[in-house]
């Protein structure tokens, strides 16, 4: 399996995963010439691309999905309840719903070779969910957008080869900065964002010794910066009983803006 993000941060996410035969697009929240830019750095084009799968629907993760599908007509899998929402939202124009492919959480379905397994998380949305990947035995999860996690989630997310793992904001930063009191709030509630602390604690609870990258994503502009989640979560994964070297996880910040090379599980 392949794993390659072409973005990840408050502002929009995208994240490529496939194997020799069947490549996906897990959200769609930048614009679609990033998309095809990302795509386009590891020789794939829209074309190449078998189905779309749909965390949620607020507009860092859906934002292009109107133009694509108008422009390539590729099917779309979430949720009846995100279904439902993405058909109303004016944002992303007129489309063609028969796109569209409910999928339940917990209940496994297949496009191509890769057999995809939907979780329920805790966001602010209608029925977010993350997802994980399977062929061949190997596993891919991505997994943002979160308030909180419980044991459900960690075994969701067991014995993944490659993830991506929400570190959003530090703490200190978003309590200190800018931000509306209410929108404080909401990040730092139940149905809000993961903290980098927090991400550290779930990867920690889901690592194994055969993890070839893990992923920190949805990192906040604002009240965060990526040599600040590393090094949190670095310090989070201490006493870990795998190893006392976090670069044998090939932990790594997903960058906002650029693809990330094309990575092979």
């Amino acid at each position: 399996m392949k794993i390659m993000t072409i973005a990840s941060g408050s502002s929009g996410n995208c994240t490529f995963v496939g194997t020799d035969k069947t490549s996906v697009l897990v959200d769609v929240g930048v614009s679609r010439k990033k998309i095809e830019d990302g795509l386009k750095s590891a020789d794939m084009t829209f074309g190449d691309i078998d189905g779309i799968l749909i965390t949620h629907e607020h507009i860092d993760h859906v934002r292009a999905l109107g133009v694509i599908s108008r422009k390539n007509e590729i099917p779309i899998y979430a949720t009846h309840e995100t279904c439902c929402e993405l058909s109303h939202m004016s944002a992303l124009g007129d489309f063609d719903v028969s796109l569209f492919n409910p999928v339940k959480p917990d209940e496994d379905f297949y496009i191509g070779d890769i057999r995809v397994e939907a979780h329920s998380i805790w966001h602010d949305a209608v029925d977010p969910v993350c997802y994980s990947m399977y062929n061949d035995s190997k596993k891919i999860s991505i997994a943002t957008d979160m308030g909180d996690y419980d044991d459900y989630l960690i075994d969701a997310l067991m014995d993944s080869d490659a993830l991506m793992i929400e570190a959003n904001h530090d703490i200190r930063m978003l309590e200190c900065g800018t931000y509306p009191y209410e929108l404080k709030r909401r990040i730092l509630g139940k149905y809000g964002h993961l903290s980098n602390e927090a991400g550290g604690r779930l990867l920690k609870s889901i690592l194994n010794e055969h993890i070839k990258v893990s992923f920190l994503g949805h990192l906040s502009k604002e009240n965060n910066y990526p040599e600040l989640a590393y090094e949190a979560v670095k310090l989070e994964l201490q006493d870990n009983p795998y190893t006392k070297d976090v670069r044998d996880f090939n932990l790594r910040v997903a960058d906002r803006d650029a693809a990330s090379e094309l990575i092979e599980i």
